[in-house]
């Protein structure tokens, strides 16, 4: 028998040959990650827990320092099973954590005496000029956060002038947030099972004057969920009246869906997608297509043989499938295989202005988030998501400002550290 004494020696030995294993993939990310571990494991201590920085005392949307700080208001605004399906990812959750901690082992490199005093942050994204590269991923089902929804969120994008792409199941209609955002937003596309309902949401948003269209391809209808599960299981509501039974009444209450045929689909995320799939919205639509979910350099260039417009490198913020691989670290494959020639978002794990700066330090065009405008949206509505954005954006105007790069096209490699 071994003595708990030998047996946390050993664990410390463990974890401090792999910490100083050559082997690791990523040693730049997992090998601080093993070093906290040993850290807590030497010290006989905790990890720490968030316990909200004080958020408690705030009552105004304006008065949070950063975005986590919406994240506890929003917990306490919200039943346990909404609340946890904004914030689950599979499995652990290792890589929703994953997603924003790669960010800390990127260092930003500060260049003196540059003039910084007015500063450009704009970008062009197929002709349009937006004021930021920051966008507002699509979150769906949203008036389970607040309720008014994706319309609240479309009016803040509005007011702070922010790129905003619609979720195919929101729970407000692309008619209504275009009215709300006072201009056309991109849509996102979970195609189904059946191409006519594919089709007839893809016209739909032609007609609302939809410029882009967002083609999902990195979620499957198995995801574990285990966050969300076991939150369901300890929330006590009677919630027959908002959630239909079965998959066509999950389809036929949501917006988009409304009016068309759903019972011959059984899948919200086609399990034989492939690359004729895309080949087939090409064929389809005016709108720009881009592919969200893509993370490796060899899908890039099937993408841009396919005419792709552009990519959004994606892992559904966690959501999707547990690859411990987070989005920062696959961006600079996807933008070294593009080589210029469309366009590449990313999302996932921002909770900063600095991580927005590194995103486009790496490569990307245009940077998204998505829990953080829930939080915002759950606990202060409009006025949330408002602020939400406006910190962010004021974030990564301070970092500009500090790493001598008086506009987005000067952030490049060269201003940070792997």
């Amino acid at each position: 028998m071994h003595s708990p004494a030998s047996l946390s020696n050993s664990r410390r030995r463990f974890l401090r040959y792999l910490s100083l294993s050559p082997a690791l993939a990523s040693p730049w990310l997992l090998r601080a990650s093993l070093a906290k571990g040993l850290a807590f494991q030497q010290t006989g201590s905790s990890p720490p827990q968030d316990t909200g920085h004080g958020a408690e005392s705030i009552t105004t949307a304006e008065q949070a320092l950063d975005v986590m700080e919406f994240e506890p208001l929003a917990r306490k605004a919200l039943p346990p099973a909404h609340f946890a399906y904004l914030a689950t990812g599979v499995d652990d959750d290792a890589t929703v954590s994953l997603n924003h901690e790669a960010y800390q082992h990127i260092q930003i490199r500060s260049r003196r005496l540059i003039d910084v005093e007015k500063l450009d942050t704009s970008v062009q994204l197929f002709g349009t000029t937006w004021e930021t590269p920051i966008f507002l991923c699509p979150v769906s089902a949203m008036k389970a956060f607040h309720p008014d929804g994706e319309v609240a969120v479309a009016r803040a994008a509005a007011k702070k002038r922010h790129l905003q792409i619609l979720s195919t199941v929101a729970s407000s209609s692309v008619e209504e947030v275009t009215a709300a955002r006072g201009a056309p937003v991109w849509q996102q596309l979970y195609p189904t099972d059946d191409w006519a309902l594919a089709r007839a949401i893809i016209k739909r948003a032609e007609a609302a004057g939809s410029p882009a269209l967002v083609l999902t391809v990195d979620l499957h209808d198995n995801s574990k969920r285990e966050t969300l599960a076991r939150s369901r299981r300890v929330d006590d509501r009677d919630c027959s009246a908002c959630h239909k039974s079965g998959f066509s009444g999950y389809l036929s209450s949501k917006p988009m869906f409304e009016g068309l045929d759903v019972a011959k689909a059984t899948r919200l995320h086609a399990a034989n997608l492939s690359w004729d799939s895309v080949k087939r919205l090409k064929d389809t639509t005016r709108m720009k297509l881009l592919l969200k979910g893509i993370v490796t350099r060899e899908d890039a260039q099937i993408a841009l043989e396919h005419g792709v417009d552009g990519i959004v490198v994606s892992n559904h913020g966690g959501r999707a499938e547990e690859t411990l691989r987070p989005t920062i670290q696959c961006l600079p494959e996807v933008v070294d295989a593009v080589k210029g020639k469309i366009p590449v978002l990313v999302d996932g794990g921002i909770r900063r202005g600095t991580d927005i700066f590194k995103a486009l330090a790496l490569g990307a065009t245009a940077v998204g988030f998505g829990r953080p405008q829930g939080w915002g949206l759950a606990a202060f509505g409009q006025a949330g998501v408002e602020a939400v954005l406006a910190i962010l954006r004021r974030e990564l105007e301070t970092m500009m400002r500090q790493a001598g790069t008086p506009t987005v096209r000067s952030i490049t490699r060269a201003s940070v550290v792997i």
